[in-house]
């Protein structure tokens, strides 16, 4: 059995993304965020009420998966390169990483200018390049509620016009990626809406 762990759990995306893999798929997950004991119970989900920051309760996460879904915020290069630390020593190797699009100055007006909120995202994806995992590093533009799986994909280095993705459009580029163990591997990929 496939076994997917979602660290950030709790969150919009997150939740979304358990919700779309529970009725599309026949995945397990686990779940991992500090409020995870507020989340509902199903029969494939196992549940971990901790800070990623908490290295046993990374471990228990991690431990066996296939893939590892990451959407947090807060200090993403101190929280990525935990999550890194645990799954090298666990020989997990494949992770979807949600980062955010405007890291490398691609948008239009930025002219390679990159915002100090974004610098956080910039060193997180910077630090899983850097390593030998199976990365795939999701820059999505503007979460919204939106019922349109439909996106456009963007490498890095290309300008990124469109500005929205929903929700369900990066879950279910999640799911392929589980479906599918060879999706977008070692990509850093700009995401917006087509």
């Amino acid at each position: 059995m496939t076994k997917v762990t979602i660290i950030g759990a709790t969150g919009s995306l997150g939740r979304v993304t358990a919700n779309v893999l529970l009725e599309q798929t026949d995945v397990d997950l686990t779940l991992l965020s500090r409020s995870a004991h507020k989340l509902s119970d199903h029969a494939r989900v196992s549940k971990i009420s901790a800070s990623v920051f908490d290295t046993r309760a990374l471990k228990e996460a991690i431990n066996g998966s296939d893939l590892v879904f990451v959407a947090l915020s807060g200090d993403l290069p101190k929280m990525v390169q935990a999550i890194i630390d645990v799954m090298e020593t666990s020989k997990v190797r494949r992770i979807v990483f949600i980062s955010s699009y405007g890291i490398y100055g691609e948008l239009p007006g930025q002219n390679g200018r990159v915002d100090s909120i974004l610098k956080p995202y910039r060193k997180a994806a910077d630090k899983l390049e850097q390593t030998d995992l199976d990365y795939t590093i999701l820059r999505p533009g503007w979460f919204d509620n939106s019922s349109d799986i439909s996106y456009h994909l963007y490498p890095k280095g290309d300008v990124i016009s469109g500005n929205t993705i929903s929700r369900l459009a990066i879950a279910d580029f999640v799911k392929e990626a589980v479906l599918h163990p060879d999706f977008y591997l070692k990509e850093n990929l700009g995401m917006v809406r087509d």
